[in-house]
């Protein structure tokens, strides 16, 4: 019965984000008084407002990890896991400058991905060519990431009627319908619906998590501190050198590396305008915040499912989740998660498409 229910939700919800993309095409523009092809389907007719870019946008960075990987990393490791706020928020801020620059080349020339603009740039289609091959290969296992997430979290809230092997089908399935249909702008859409879930999930499993199994924050933390203090210093626990120096060259080399990521850059290149990037960049640490709970939240399963070994110790907020919620929480957590997935996973495709199509 309870994965009956779990997985009626998650299918309706999967059905609505099909439908966000078929609409979103409906309303798709023109550029330039003539149809806009490809580049309406890889930056969204050069339109989207502060608002799309910014769900976009933090749909690309609020992937199947801040579920998964995030509680996972809080689990096994404690305090190193806050790199992922500083790098982000750090290449955020680099963004401010790097993004309306780009933003305005392309638009100037007419360009919509990063092997176009390196192509035009340097008047060599063939380093846009290499570029593109390049980028595919270091892409293939961010995409391959999200499927695995993705099924993941199917098999888990379908308490597993739905074997992983199924659940991976299922995620590849729906998000290559997606993005071939929609786009980067259906993406934009289905990351507003993403992101209403996201914070509302995240917001009551915050408040509900402590109050359930600790009676409230209060005594969470002081067990934590009295119990589990290395997990709350770096280098944390059994983490193998992640200490300071760890933590300083890996958010420097992470936040210079997302500011030109493939996908970071389709993300700028869709914006209406350049204020509406520096808007961006303002209001995206903000959405940081929210990766606090699953960290947080994976600190507090040490003390609920302890034993968590290997890749069992990512699951460790969902098993609380399962274990606590009734079935139809279980199958709304885990559509939040799932389009986690979806939404990123869907622009990586739409990158690589868009790469090969200009440039290959």
């Amino acid at each position: 019965m309870n994965a009956a229910v779990a997985t009626s939700v998650f299918g309706a919800f999967m059905v609505l984000t099909v439908v966000l993309g078929l609409l979103a095409v409906r309303r798709k523009g023109t550029e330039k008084g003539r149809p806009a092809g490809l580049s309406e389907w890889s930056v969204g007719g050069r339109s989207l407002g502060t608002v799309f870019i910014w769900v976009l946008m933090a749909g690309e960075s609020y992937t199947s990890f801040s579920y998964l990987g995030a509680a996972g990393w809080g689990y096994n490791s404690g305090a190193p896991v806050l790199y992922v706020l500083a790098y982000m928020s750090c290449g955020y801020a680099l963004g401010y400058v790097v993004g309306p620059m780009l933003w305005a080349y392309a638009r100037r020339h007419g360009l919509v991905g990063i092997t176009d603009m390196i192509a035009h740039r340097y008047r060599a289609p063939w380093l846009g060519a290499a570029v593109a091959l390049l980028a595919t290969v270091c892409l293939l296992p961010y995409i391959q990431l999200q499927i695995t997430g993705m099924g993941v979290v199917v098999s888990t809230i379908s308490y597993g009627a739905i074997s992983l092997n199924w659940a991976y089908f299922l995620s590849f399935a729906v998000t290559t319908g997606f993005v071939v249909i929609s786009g980067l702008r259906g993406s934009a859409w289905v990351s507003v619906l993403k992101d209403v879930l996201v914070i509302g999930t995240l917001g009551f499993l915050a408040v509900y998590v402590p109050l359930h199994y600790f009676d409230g924050y209060g005594p969470f933390l002081d067990r934590l501190v009295a119990e589990k203090p290395r997990w709350l210093t770096f280098p944390g626990h059994d983490s193998g050198g992640l200490g300071q120096v760890w933590f300083v060259t890996t958010t420097l080399v992470n936040s210079l590396t997302v500011v030109i990521f493939p996908t970071t850059v389709a993300g700028y290149l869709g914006a209406r305008n350049a204020e509406a990037l520096r808007r961006n960049a303002l209001y995206l640490p903000f959405y940081n915040v929210l990766l606090f709970v699953p960290m947080l939240l994976g600190m507090a399963a040490l003390f609920v499912v302890p034993g968590l070994t290997g890749a069992d110790s990512n699951l460790a907020l969902f098993t609380m989740v399962v274990d606590s919620l009734p079935a139809w929480a279980v199958g709304l957590v885990g559509v939040a998660a799932a389009l986690s997935s979806i939404v990123p996973m869907a622009v990586f495709m739409l990158v690589i498409g868009t790469m090969w199509g200009r440039s290959v």
